[in-house]
């Protein structure tokens, strides 16, 4: 078929066209159904399948961080349990309310024992955290620098917790009697904070 008789081909009247003439129209119809099928339908998919690939990998990289939890399970359960022995040697250094007092005087005794002079022993305000308080002791005290480090050696050494804070040490007077101003006998003053920590009973953490 040349361009002469496609010139002469009746639009109309398909039916009779050449085998060659109706083989090209069908191959333009399939074309066009091919396309807009692809348009309509395979690009959504395709987009579709873009999508799940990419939350395959996501799943997978969880899987894996999931997979590696479980092979460390039980180094991981041996690891909550030495934090909760832990967790529970700590709690029996907490004293409860009623033991509050004696630790107190335990402190004072401390100090008193090492040759202290106490101007000021004032327990502050408790501060009440998830299931304990903290007890403030503002403490001002006359002695030696020795007398010093003894006293916080003894206090670090209470079956309870005792922590410093704020801790400030000057200049007070010589020691009666002695001619040179050392470290040995020069009566310093110390102002420090030390914090303390009970246990909250069952009614005061609800």
């Amino acid at each position: 078929m040349n361009i002469s008789e496609l010139n002469d081909l009746d639009l109309t009247d398909i039916g009779n066209w050449p085998a060659v003439g109706k083989a090209a129209v069908l191959a333009l119809i399939m074309a066009a159904v091919i396309g807009a099928g692809y348009y309509f339908d395979t690009q959504h998919m395709r987009l579709q399948l873009q999508q799940v690939q990419g939350e395959e990998q996501t799943l997978l990289k969880e899987f894996h961080k999931r997979q590696r939890v479980i092979a460390n399970l039980e180094a991981y359960r041996a690891q909550l349990a030495e934090m909760e022995k832990s967790l529970a040697s700590m709690l029996r250094q907490l004293p409860t309310r009623t033991e509050m007092p004696d630790l107190l005087e335990d402190i004072s005794n401390t100090g008193l024992i090492n040759g202290l002079v106490f101007d000021r022993f004032k327990p502050e305000s408790e501060r009440p955290q998830e299931f304990y308080a903290t007890q403030p002791i503002s403490i001002r005290a006359r002695g030696t620098y020795h007398q010093f480090g003894a006293f916080l050696s003894g206090v670090s050494a209470l079956p309870r917790i005792v922590t410093v804070g704020n801790l400030k040490i000057g200049s007070g007077k010589k020691g009666a009697g002695d001619e040179k101003n050392d470290r040995e006998t020069e009566e310093l003053v110390l102002e420090a904070s030390l914090n303390t920590y009970r246990y909250l009973d069952e009614d005061e953490e609800s």
